[in-house]
């Protein structure tokens, strides 16, 4: 069976061939622990549950491997313990399990590997190493900035002008930035927040954190390696999280690029105030976790979980009709269904 699917990179629909078929890898960018799961997030790794599990039908259990991020240092996580007033540890721990739960209650199958940032530090500190040697990097007050004039590629993901690319900074300008679009791999980490020993100085020695973008190239380069199949994400992470992945990565590979394909999912969700969380659907009066599951069983028209609805139905015929074509029950290959748009970026 043919499986085509939307590349972000090129913009667009290509027939999906693994740089191994015996070895089809996959890595989609986890969430950042600092609370629950809204709807927009369930609905995207949804759609990535039912990629997974198609190329596991499609190519054996056993030859793909799906690895999804746990972020658990990043600033969102530090502002919300702090506002909360617990630990930094006992939010993320609280949040990684709340998560676990949800994807559960939506049948997602947990993914084959799942890293945390906090694992991967010294693999951070090797590759931004590697990237200052190359001159892609530079220190300035402590920290370390990865140079994008240094990559003349840069915005080839994203096709974001430099102007536009500036405007995606998470911060505000630093006055020792070399260029407004300048991000960073390391900054200074005081004693009241989570660090770890470095090479590069400061106020409080080496003390130090990672950026957000440097965590998933470290992951990706450690459980999958240079360069893999199929490099997944929510459509708000194109720019400038996934940019700066291709950027940092393939920079520190020798040029080797990072996913074949650049697959992502936009999250659907109503205005900030009308957010509905994953798990409050799983509260007393509301759909438990037998009833979002019996939904996806009876391959009926579900409540609508998300912002736009699913046409279960008519997608189950479809499958159903393909997999008695292939030996297989239908829930075998695909469990939840979604319009074609979710894997077009439209």
């Amino acid at each position: 069976m043919a499986i085509r699917l939307y590349n972000t990179l090129s913009r667009a629909k290509e027939d999906f061939a693994p740089i191994d078929a015996a070895n089809v890898r996959v890595y989609v960018c986890g969430p950042t622990v600092h609370d629950f799961a809204h709807i927009g997030n369930g609905r995207a790794f949804t759609v990535f549950d039912v990629l997974y599990r198609l190329l596991r039908s499609e190519y054996g259990a056993a030859h793909v491997t799906y690895v999804r991020n746990i972020t658990d240092v990043e600033d969102k996580i530090n502002a919300a313990a702090a506002e909360r007033g617990e630990t930094i540890r006992a939010l993320t721990e609280r949040t990684t399990a709340a998560f676990h739960a949800d994807m559960a209650a939506l049948g997602n199958l947990p993914p084959d590997i799942e890293p945390r940032a906090t694992d991967h530090i010294p693999r951070m500190i090797a590759m931004i190493a590697t990237l200052i040697a190359g001159g892609f990097a530079y220190e300035a007050e402590g920290h370390v900035l990865f140079s994008i004039a240094a990559m003349p590629d840069y915005g080839r993901l994203s096709r974001k002008n430099l102007d536009e690319q500036r405007e995606g900074a998470r911060v505000e300008v630093a006055p020792y930035k070399r260029d407004a679009g300048d991000f960073v791999l390391w900054k200074p980490s005081p004693p009241a927040l989570p660090g770890w020993d470095s090479p590069w100085q400061n106020q409080w020695g080496g003390r130090g954190r990672p950026g957000w973008h440097i965590e998933c190239s470290a992951m990706t380069e450690a459980h999958l390696g240079e360069t893999f199949d199929i490099h997944g994400g929510g459509l708000d992470l194109i720019f400038p999280h996934h940019e700066n992945e291709i950027a940092q990565s393939v920079c520190a590979h020798g040029g080797a690029p990072l996913g074949r394909h650049a697959g992502h999912q936009r999250h659907r969700h109503r205005r900030e105030d009308r957010v509905q969380l994953v798990h409050q659907l799983r509260r007393p009066g509301r759909p438990g976790d037998d009833q979002i599951a019996d939904h996806r069983r009876r391959r009926q028209p579900a409540r609508r979980l998300v912002a736009r609805g699913i046409d279960v139905a008519h997608q189950a015929r479809a499958i159903s009709r393909l997999a008695q074509n292939r030996g297989h029950h239908a829930t075998d290959l695909l469990v939840v269904f979604y319009d074609e748009d979710d894997f077009s970026g439209h």
